[in-house]
């Protein structure tokens, strides 16, 4: 009787731990990340929203989530790194969410990059994903940099390819990059190591999903990153030899629709420009 009370106490704790772990992809936390010194909300900042791995298969938040979330906040610029799918019946579950980032008028629009979950589609699935994302105004760059003008300065948004699949091309990506500030995108924060001759003054990317369950430690993540989880680089903010890098935890999860250790996130980063030459520099308020 007694070792039955004991099963029975050690199942109900396992229901109670699952049910927690799967109520913890409903609940989406907004992070702000202030880098380079430039207080929140004044002159000289671009606001950069991120969203990373949505997974969609196994995504618990809405798209009307997403919109009241971050309908309040300004936002100059969107950038989505990586892993959207790997189902083409997942395509069409898109555009909701895409149409819910549009609403909220970012000012220099929308950016993409692509994961290795995005990869396991092939030929016209895969054309289907990108033609979506196009569709909705985003642009999408694989190895290439689009540049734009914030408040004078030049800022050269610079696309990587999927690190893990082996699709990044550092040296193409940076080929069309101009004199002024250098935002990189992409999947798989692994690649920052290798990035020791290019300069970028941030760099965006997702892939570790925190963990994900990340109880006692995310020991499963040894097997996608030895240099990074080796240092316990494995979400949030970071930096490698003075570049800051940030590891976005995701929106959805893969395998196990569960989290522990680790909740869906949104960030708002807001991004210090320096002055431009001839005029004084952003004071803080």
């Amino acid at each position: 009787m007694t070792i039955f009370f004991g099963v029975l106490a050690i199942l109900l704790l396992l229901a109670f731990i699952i049910r927690k772990a799967h109520r913890n992809t409903y609940e989406a936390v907004l992070h702000k990340v202030q880098v380079g010194g430039c207080p929140e909300g004044g002159d000289g900042a671009l606001r950069i929203l991120q969203l990373s791995d949505l997974h969609l298969e196994k995504l618990s938040i809405t798209p009307d989530d997403v919109y009241n979330k971050l309908k309040d906040e300004a936002i100059d610029l969107i950038a989505l790194t990586g892993d959207f799918l790997d189902r083409e019946e997942s395509i069409d579950k898109l555009g909701p969410y895409l149409a819910a980032l549009n609403a909220l008028k970012p000012t220099y629009g929308m950016y993409a990059v692509f994961g290795n979950h995005d990869y396991v589609l092939q030929g016209e699935p895969f054309e289907r994903l990108r033609a979506t994302l196009e569709a909705h105004g985003c642009i999408v760059l694989q190895n290439e940099t689009k540049t734009i003008t914030v408040n004078g300065q030049t800022v050269n948004i610079i696309g990587i390819d999927d690190f893990y699949t082996g699709r990044s091309d550092i040296k193409k990506a940076y080929a069309g990059v101009k004199d002024g500030i250098n935002l990189v995108l992409t999947h798989d924060p692994d690649i920052v190591p290798h990035m020791k001759d290019y300069h970028f003054d941030y760099l965006l990317s997702g892939h570790f999903h925190g963990g994900q369950i990340h109880w006692p430690k995310p020991y499963h993540l040894a097997k996608m990153s030895k240099t990074l989880t080796e240092r316990n680089m494995i979400k949030g903010y970071h930096e490698w030899e003075g570049k800051p890098f940030y590891i976005n935890e995701g929106l959805g999860q893969t395998g196990v629709n569960i989290r522990i250790g680790s909740k869906p996130e949104v960030t708002l980063h807001v991004m210090a420009l320096p002055p431009v030459a001839g005029t004084e520099a952003v004071k803080a308020v």
